[in-house]
C-alpha cells in the first residue's frame, strides 16, 4: 500500500476504509474522492499548490513544502471549480475558474481569474463577470468591470508583476484580444487584437504575442502569425484551403528562430512540425506511428518544446533530439519507476527541482520531487493512497480491425487474480463522442466493475480522438451507423477471443455512451443481455432545440456537421426504436443537466414502458450531467450493480455502514 507523509493533511478530509459483506463490492473504496487532482511546485521551490476535489466544487490548497502545513486555500461556490492554476511568481498563484453542472460534465471555463498569495493573503478576483466596481464615489478603479472572460496566455517568467491573458467579450463567437494583467491590482492593458474570432494567443520567449489561432461561426480554423508587437497579422494556415488541416502553435525553439506547430495530417496521427517564418519551410520533427501527441514536454524551467507524451497501447515519450539532456532524464526516470508512465508536470524556475508524476492502468498516480543535482526522487503524495496497485484490476491494450478494415484500438480491464477467460463482460463506450478517447489510465468506474467480476471493454471507435484527423472525422454523421458497428465488432472480437461469455454481455455508458448503449440494444438485440444509460441522449432531433450546444452559431454548425440533418436523425434515435429492444434497461438522469437534458431519459423510459420492455429509472432533480453528492452516487452504483447482477451474475454492492468520523 502506498503511503505518504502528506496524505494525512486536511486538504481533502480522507475517509476510512469501510468493510463490506463477503463477496460484495465495497463502493466506498471506489467512490472516495482523490486526495487531490493536480499539484505543482512553486518557482522558488518553497510551496506546493494542489487542486482538491470536493463534493460539488474543486478547491485549491497551498502547502508549505518545509513542513507540509496548509498555509493558504481557495474554495469556490457550488458547481464552480479551480480548473487551472499557475504559479505566476514565487509567492502568488493565478487560478482559472470553470463551472460543471454534474460530475461527468466537461468543465466550462467562466473566464474568471482569481489570485492568491502563498500564505493565503491578498485573495482577489482579478477578471471576470463577478468583478465588482469600487463604487461611483471613487476615481480609483484599477480593475475593469466588464462582461469578459480571460485565460492565461503567458506567465511572463521575467516579470513577477504581470502576465498576458486572452480576453473574450461576452458575445457569440467574439473577436478576442491579448491584455497585460497586473496580478496584484487587476489592472489590464491591451497589447494585441486578434484578426480571427475565438482566438487564443501564443507568445515568444520575450512575451511578445506572435500567433493567433481561432475560428468563426463556420468552425473553420485559421492560424495567423506576426513578426512582433505592432506588426501586421499574416494568415499562415486556413483549414478550408490547406486540405482541411488544422495547425496549433506550441512554442518556439530556444534561439527563437523556429516555431513548432502541432499539425493534423491527411491520414494517420498528427505530427509536430518546425516552421521557419523567414523561409516558410515546414519540417516534420516528431510523429508517432499510431497516436497523436497528448502533452508537449518542455525543457524544465522554460517554454521551449523538446518532445511529447503519447498515450498509445502503452504511454511513451519521444523527443526532438533523443540524445538531449531532457531525453536522457526521461529515460532514466522511466527505468527507475519500473515502466510506469512518467511526466514532469512542473519545475522550479531554475529547473533543478522537478515535480514528476507516475501512473499506470493499475495506479491512479504518484508524485515525486526529483532533484537534478543529487539525482534523487522524494515521494510527495499519491492521488489515491488507499488503492494498492498490486491488487487492482489488470488493464490490457487490444487492437482489431472493424468490418470495413478500419484499425481499432482499446483496453480490456480484467478482474484481478483470474485468467481473463469466459467472463461476464460490460461493454463501456466513452462519451463525447468526437475527440475524447479511452487512454488506459486508472479508471475508477472500470475498476469498480472489474471488482464485481466483469471484464470491461473500452474501444476507441471511429470519431474518437488520439488517432488522427481521419479517424475522428470518420465518425461524422455516424451516430447509430459505423460508430455503433465498431462497438459491435469489438464485442464480437472479445467473444471470439474467449475473453467474454457470449451469453453474458451487457452494454453501459454515459452521455454519448448512454446513447450507444441503448442504440446497441436496439440494433443488436441478440448480442446484449441488458443495457444501461447514464445521463444519455436518446432523441437526436431534440439536440437542435434543447441543451447547451445549440445556443450559439458555432454550436449549430457543429450539430449539423457532426450529428447530421435533424430531419434524418429520428431513424437513429433510441427513443423511436424501443420496440426493437428485447432486454432489461436501466436509466439514470439529473434534472439540472444542460448537456443531456432530463427529457431525453424521461422520453426513453416512457417509450420502453409502452413497448413492454423492463425498465427501471433513477432521477435526481438537483443533479446535473453526472451525479455529485455522495448519497446519490452510492445509490446510483448500488442500483447499477444490482441491475447488472440480475443479467450477468456479478457481485452487488456491500451494504453501507455508518460513516466514520472525518479526520
Amino acid at each position: 500500500m502506498r503511503k505518504s507523509r502528506w496524505a494525512a493533511l486536511a486538504v481533502a478530509g480522507m475517509w476510512g476504509m469501510l468493510a463490506g459483506q463477503a463477496g460484495a463490492v465495497d463502493l466506498e473504496r471506489y467512490l472516495k474522492r482523490d486526495t487531490f487532482t493536480d499539484i505543482k511546485i512553486s518557482p522558488g521551490g518553497d510551496y506546493y499548490a494542489a487542486t482538491v476535489p470536493m463534493e460539488d466544487r474543486t478547491a485549491l490548497a497551498i502547502l508549505r513544502r518545509e513542513d507540509g502545513k496548509m498555509v493558504g486555500s481557495f474554495v469556490p461556490p457550488r458547481n464552480n471549480h479551480a480548473s487551472s492554476f499557475d504559479w505566476v511568481n514565487a509567492e502568488r498563484v493565478l487560478i482559472g475558474l470553470a463551472e460543471k453542472f454534474g460530475s461527468l460534465d466537461e468543465p466550462r471555463p467562466t473566464g474568471e481569474l482569481y489570485a492568491i498569495n502563498a500564505n493565503g493573503g491578498r485573495g482577489e478576483l482579478l477578471v471576470g463577470y463577478r468583478v465588482e466596481s469600487k463604487g461611483p464615489g471613487t476615481l480609483i478603479q484599477p480593475k475593469k468591470v466588464e462582461a469578459v472572460a480571460a485565460f492565461l496566455a503567458d506567465d511572463l517568467p521575467q516579470d513577477d508583476r504581470n502576465v498576458l491573458v486572452s480576453v473574450w467579450p461576452f458575445s457569440d463567437d467574439p473577436f478576442t484580444r491579448a491584455d497585460r494583467l497586473d496580478v496584484q491590482s487587476g489592472r489590464r492593458q491591451t497589447v494585441a487584437r486578434s484578426p480571427v474570432r475565438r482566438a487564443d494567443f501564443v507568445t515568444d520567449h520575450q512575451g511578445q504575442v506572435r500567433f493567433a489561432h481561432g475560428a468563426g461561426t463556420d468552425n473553420v480554423n485559421k492560424l495567423y502569425y506576426r513578426e512582433g508587437s505592432g506588426d501586421t497579422w499574416k494568415l499562415i494556415n486556413d483549414e478550408a484551403v490547406n486540405n482541411n488541416r488544422i495547425e496549433l502553435p506550441i512554442g518556439f525553439s530556444a534561439d527563437g528562430r523556429l516555431a513548432y506547430l502541432h499539425t493534423e495530417m491527411e491520414q494517420g496521427p498528427d505530427a509536430i512540425l518546425s516552421w521557419d517564418p523567414a523561409t516558410d519551410e515546414r519540417r516534420q520533427i516528431l510523429r508517432d506511428p499510431l497516436v497523436d501527441a497528448y502533452r508537449v514536454i518542455y525543457k524544465p524551467g522554460t517554454a521551449v518544446p523538446v518532445g511529447a507524451l503519447y498515450l498509445g497501447d502503452t504511454p511513451r515519450t519521444r523527443f526532438f533530439d533523443e540524445t538531449s539532456p531532457e531525453a536522457r532524464l526521461y529515460r532514466s526516470l522511466e527505468a527507475a519507476f519500473g515502466g510506469d508512465a512518467v511526466f514532469v508536470t512542473s519545475s522550479t524556475r531554475d529547473g533543478r527541482q522537478l515535480m514528476v508524476e507516475t501512473w499506470s492502468g493499475r495506479n491512479p498516480g504518484d508524485f515525486f520531487i526529483y532533484n537534478t543535482d543529487t539525482k534523487k526522487a522524494e515521494h510527495v503524495i499519491s492521488r489515491s493512497d488507499w488503492i494498492d496497485p498490486d491488487t487492482a484490476a489488470t488493464v490490457r491494450p487490444f487492437q482489431l480491425k472493424a468490418r470495413d478494415g478500419l484499425p481499432l484500438h482499446g483496453f480490456l480491464t480484467l478482474p484481478a487474480g483470474g485468467e481473463g477467460r469466459d467472463l461476464p463482460m460490460v461493454v463501456m463506450p466513452h462519451g463525447g463522442p468526437f475527440g475524447p478517447f479511452d487512454d488506459g489510465k486508472y479508471d475508477v468506474e472500470t475498476q469498480l466493475l472489474a471488482a464485481a467480476g466483469y471484464a470491461v471493454l473500452q474501444v476507441n471507435y471511429r470519431g474518437s480522438g488520439n488517432y488522427g484527423r481521419a479517424h475522428r472525422n470518420a465518425g461524422g454523421r455516424q451516430w447509430g451507423g459505423t460508430m455503433q458497428d465498431d462497438l459491435t465488432d469489438a464485442t464480437r472480437w472479445a467473444i471470439g477471443q474467449g475473453v467474454a461469455n457470449a451469453a453474458k454481455v451487457c452494454i453501459y455508458g454515459a452521455s454519448y455512451g448512454g446513447y450507444a448503449a441503448l442504440m446497441g440494444a436496439a440494433k443488436e438485440p441478440a448480442l446484449y443481455r441488458c443495457a444501461a444509460g447514464y445521463v444519455g441522449v436518446y432523441d437526436l432531433p431534440m439536440m437542435f432545440t434543447t441543451g447547451d450546444i445549440q445556443r450559439r452559431g458555432s454550436g449549430e454548425t457543429y450539430l449539423k456537421e457532426w450529428i447530421g440533418d435533424p430531419k434524418t436523425l429520428a431513424a437513429v434515435s433510441p427513443v423511436n426504436l424501443a420496440a426493437q429492444i428485447k432486454v432489461p434497461v436501466f436509466l439514470a438522469a439529473g434534472g439540472e443537466d444542460e448537456r443531456a437534458p432530463i427529457q431525453h431519459t424521461r422520453r426513453m423510459e416512457a417509450a420502453l414502458k409502452k413497448a413492454g420492455v423492463p425498465v427501471e429509472a433513477l432521477y435526481y432533480p438537483t443533479e446535473g450531467h453526472g451525479f455529485y453528492t455522495d448519497p446519490h452516487r452510492r445509490e446510483y452504483y448500488t442500483q447499477l450493480l444490482a441491475f447488472l447482477s440480475r443479467s450477468l451474475g456479478g457481485s452487488t454492492a456491500a451494504a453501507a455502514t455508518a460513516e466514520p468520523a472525518k479526520r
